[in-house]
């Protein structure tokens, strides 16, 4: 049973702001590649498949909280490598890593492909629409696993009771519900922004092998690089909606 107590407490408050803050940071990952997936089904299904995506992290989240003894031991090296300790936890994160790595480098050279001169407008559409939903859901269940043992580590070690980190989860996919749908179609509008999204998922898959290996680089310069890049972009878009 959880203890909800230490929510009425200021100091349980001001921990679960503070995290529900951080895990809507870290869910922006999660957001963007269920955005990039979903424009692989047809329009009609899109909407069944984003919240089929954010409920499955939202249940990995929990599930991971409920096993937080089987969770910390995944951070006890398992083997080295070239001086490098490995941890059940490096592995996770170094196999999304790589998955994410070539999912955005697939989805740029396609898109590219898309674009190129020859391809005509149905061809390009035919391929944006042909993906398998079920095979679509399991890519978004993959890094929802990674994205979630991620977040799950980080409230683990911002917050010690189980009730404020279980709480935090579920009010931060709820907003993560509840943006997916208006960050998807926004993305879709803007074909630009596109490219935009999958230069961020390849800057995260590069972090992951990165924190796999050890070699903590904070997430915080991703985002603010990404945060001017968007409003660089967002410039050039009203620009050319004036001009239009």
């Amino acid at each position: 049973m959880f203890d909800f107590r230490p929510l009425l407490t200021a100091e349980g408050l001001i921990s679960l702001v503070s995290l529900v803050a951080l895990e809507i940071v870290l869910g922006v990952d999660n957001i963007v590649f269920i955005a990039i997936v979903s424009e692989r089904v047809a329009p009609e299904r899109r909407p069944a498949l984003r919240r089929l995506g954010v409920g499955l992290a939202l249940i990995m989240r929990l599930v991971l909280l409920g096993s937080l003894s089987w969770l910390m031991g995944l951070t006890r090296p398992l083997f080295g490598v070239a001086g490098v300790e490995l941890s059940g936890r490096d592995l996770v994160l170094l196999a999304g890593g790589l998955f994410l790595v070539a999912k955005s480098a697939h989805e740029m050279f396609q898109r590219v492909e898309d674009h190129a001169p020859g391809a005509g407008s149905e061809a390009s559409g035919v391929t944006r629409r042909s993906g398998n939903f079920g095979l679509l859901l399991a890519q978004i269940l993959t890094l929802d696993i990674v994205f979630s043992l991620d977040s799950v580590i980080t409230a683990v070690g911002m917050a010690r009771q189980l009730s404020i980190m279980a709480t935090a989860v579920v009010i931060a996919v709820a907003i993560m519900l509840l943006a997916a749908n208006a960050v998807s179609e926004f993305i879709t509008r803007h074909p630009s922004l596109k490219v935009l999204a999958l230069s961020f998922l390849l800057m995260v898959g590069v972090l992951l092998i990165a924190d796999a290996f050890g070699k903590h680089i904070p997430k915080g310069y991703v985002y603010f690089a990404m945060a001017y890049a968007l409003g660089v972009e967002l410039i050039n878009i009203r620009r050319h909606r004036k001009r239009a």
